[in-house]
């Protein structure tokens, strides 16, 4: 976990002082007597609230972290100070963001992952603990989504979905939690969608909607599970959001569509989203688990 205090600050603050009882200039000890006061005032801010989200010392995954929803994850894990993996089934993607953590001197790592594979979900923690020697943060963000009549649903797309979404979440959380659970402390995040909750329209997409309401009642199962040995498990529920995915042009239509039918009149924008799991993952967060956050705009409540 990361510290409360800056440990730099209470060098600092120990200098001052062995300083101070070691000289006689009236002079310096007034000068030492303002920077300690100056080292008082940054070291209870330091403890205060806003730290309680500081992730310095702490790595992290993110599963399909190459683009969207993911990448913003990613670059908010980061610059929250925890060192970031970024796995996505495309490597190049996957290098593309951790090249723009290490350009604002953020520790990064990206692994090329299919998480429907258990053994490469395995894998991926592995080349994080030789990489990092840590996990701390697990968020199993990879999905995927198809649309179809529910008649003319085909096999192969309702096994690719639930291959990808559910199994690689589970997957994901299994390899993550392995090596949480010996240590005691793990903050492991899922990415659901408020498609688990209501069913989308126009477009049919009973796969998707099945496969994302699994995850729930996944993470409510291993948020139970292993909260009692340190690690925790939440999930969160965007609505529809802006990606390069859904700016496709032939999603116009829809994204008007969309935009009418959620209560704020907009889609989500990807940074909207990265609070709910940076509070998961914060120590305000101690006795929160099992639980769905929706982020939809007020989707849900109409």
């Amino acid at each position: 976990m990361a510290p409360v205090a800056d440990p730099s600050l209470e060098k600092l603050e120990a200098i001052i002082k062995e300083t101070l009882a070691s000289t006689s200039d009236p002079k310096l000890k007034e000068k030492l007597t303002r920077a300690q006061e100056l080292v008082n005032t940054a070291s209870i801010r330091s403890k205060g609230v806003l730290n309680k989200f500081a992730l310095d010392g702490q790595v992290a995954v993110v599963t399909g972290g190459g683009q969207g929803i993911g990448r913003s994850i990613a670059h908010a894990l980061g610059e929250a100070g925890a060192k970031v993996a970024i796995a996505d089934l495309d490597l190049s993607r996957a290098e593309t963001v951790a090249a723009e953590l290490e350009s604002k001197g953020i520790s990064s790592l990206a692994i090329k992952v299919d998480v429907s594979k258990k053994q490469e979900c395995e894998e991926m923690v592995q080349k994080i603990l030789s990489k990092f020697g840590d996990l701390h943060i697990g968020v199993n963000n990879a999905g995927i989504v198809m649309n179809s009549d529910s008649e003319d649903t085909s096999e192969r797309e309702w096994t690719t979905t639930m291959a990808v979404n559910l199994n690689g979440a589970f997957y994901c959380c299994q390899a993550e939690a392995k090596h949480m659970l010996k240590k005691g402390y793990g903050r492991i995040i899922n990415t659901a969608s408020m498609s688990a909750i209501v069913v989308n329209h126009p477009q049919k997409q009973v796969a998707y909607n099945a496969s994302k309401a699994a995850v729930v009642q996944m993470t409510r199962t291993l948020g139970t599970e292993w909260c009692d040995r340190g690690v925790t498990v939440n999930s969160i529920s965007p609505g529809y959001t802006d990606t390069e995915l859904t700016r496709a042009e032939k999603l116009v239509t829809l994204r008007n569509m969309w935009s009418n039918d959620t209560p704020m009149k907009r889609l989500a924008d990807v940074e909207d989203l990265v609070g709910g799991v940076l509070y998961f993952t914060s120590q305000l967060a101690n006795f929160t688990t099992g639980f769905n956050l929706v982020m939809d705009g007020g989707f849900t409540c109409w």
